[in-house]
């Protein structure tokens, strides 16, 4: 049993924002209360610290199987537990893609032997080349929480229409990297003023805007549940919102048919992080502008985003270290999401400490249907614990790769504790 005293609790779902205690056993939460007994049992004193769900990523990619000098669910695992994440959901996008029985089951194995709940989706497309569907009954029924061919967009609005169709009827969610790659020069870098200066032709805003608008208006016809992924440009706000309206108008009284995120680095940086940090900062879809940024923490504040995802892609030194053109797009990005999120959006006034929470807790959560983002008797012992006002400098990772453009920085709110089924999984200072 684990009683943690003395913290102020917030919990997005319930609007519990209150000096409480919580005791834990057998993987629940026993009890929440003032002043609760000290058994024999341990005591976590929390004072000073914020106590709050266990935060949710639902866009990871940990390399397993096949790539695994990047990343693997082990390492991903500790990473993720470093960063206060005690749930995520996995990309299926390795190597072998995950788009068979045989791949997906190879990956559950490894999750359930992870330190925090690993999920993972399946994808749409056999080698998510876009032409065929996978068996996604079958996958579902093993395991996979969703699809997604991320890292590639779908191409081909008509296979997109079946995709789509397909899981409608299974009601679960499909999950969209929106770039259309004939509008695109070299991925990874916004085409502006960054790109003109260092002589290259780069991915502008509308090749990610013209193919949501396609995909929501695709989605809307079919009423099937799409998730649009890793928001960077400032127009393709005004369409999801549009999308959003449309929708409730043509579905009263269902849930929303139609979500959205934001990553860490899309609402903490700009193009001009790429002169500064070269690969570090080469990603897809790539950091913008200023007047983008701005409107992504816009969009987070009035709900047009529902959720912040990090999509923690990791690649070795070597990798990174190739020419801007040659090296892979990503970044890691589960050890800081919550310190960018309170240094980046909750100190400058952009949301309030809850409502940040909340988008890293109770919306991730919901997309998938799991049993996570909330604090409640009864519930699952998945906790965060941090220091919102500790400052600390970004340096060395649990994660194999270290391919961060925060390296160096100073930044707010340190992770003090993250607990999982009851467990401790993570305290800050120990190995």
């Amino acid at each position: 049993m684990i009683l943690i005293t003395g913290g102020r609790l917030i919990d997005p779902k319930s609007g519990t924002d209150d000096f409480l205690d919580i005791a834990l056993e057998g993987g629940r939460i026993a009890r929440i209360g003032k002043a609760l007994p000290r058994t024999d049992c341990q005591v976590i004193d929390a004072r000073g610290l914020i106590v709050v769900p266990g935060l949710v990523d639902v866009h990871v990619h940990f390399r397993d199987p096949g790539l695994t000098y990047k990343e693997d669910i082990q390492s991903g695992a500790a990473a993720a537990a470093h960063g206060g994440f005690t749930a995520v959901v996995c990309m299926a996008n390795t190597k072998p893609p995950v788009d068979n029985a045989e791949t997906l089951g190879e990956v559950l194995a490894k999750a359930a032997r992870a330190k925090i709940r690993v999920y993972t989706v399946a994808a749409v497309s056999r080698g998510m080349e876009g032409r065929e569907l996978t068996d996604m009954g079958a996958l579902k029924k093993l395991g996979a929480l969703g699809f997604s061919d991320d890292g590639f967009p779908i191409k081909d609005p008509a296979f997109l229409q079946k995709a789509l169709l397909a899981v409608r009827e299974l009601d679960v969610p499909i999950s969209l990297h929106e770039e259309e790659g004939a509008l695109i020069g070299l991925p990874g870098i916004n085409e502006g003023k960054v790109s003109a200066a260092l002589g290259l032709s780069g991915a502008p805003g509308v090749s990610e805007s013209s193919i949501i608008a396609r995909d929501c208006m695709i989605a809307l016809a079919t009423g099937a549940r799409v998730h649009i992924q890793h928001v960077s440009a400032a127009e393709s706000l005004d369409l999801i919102r549009l999308a959003k309206e449309l929708g409730a108008r043509r579905f009263p009284g269902s849930p929303p048919r139609i979500s959205a995120e934001l990553t860490p680095q899309h609402f903490s940086l700009t193009e001009d992080a790429v002169l500064a940090q070269g690969t570090l900062a080469k990603l897809n879809p790539p950091l913008r502008t200023e007047h983008d940024r701005q409107a992504l923490i816009g969009g987070l504040k009035d709900g047009t985003i529902d959720m912040i995802a990090t999509d923690h892609a990791p690649h070795s030194t070597e990798e990174k270290s190739r020419p801007f053109a040659e090296a892979p797009s990503g970044l890691i990005g589960l050890e800081t999401a919550l310190a960018l999120g309170i240094t980046k959006l909750v100190l400058p006034g952009h949301l309030s400490l809850l409502e940040l929470i909340g988008k890293m807790t109770e919306a991730p959560a919901k997309l998938y249907g799991l049993e996570a983002g909330f604090l409640a008797e009864g519930g699952p012992a998945d906790l965060t614990l941090f220091d919102d006002k500790e400052t600390w400098t970004v340096s060395g990772f649990a994660s194999k790769s270290s391919n961060s453009p925060f390296i160096g920085q100073p930044l707010t709110g340190k992770v003090k504790y993250t607990i999982c089924r009851g467990k401790l999984v993570y305290q800050d200072g120990e190995v």
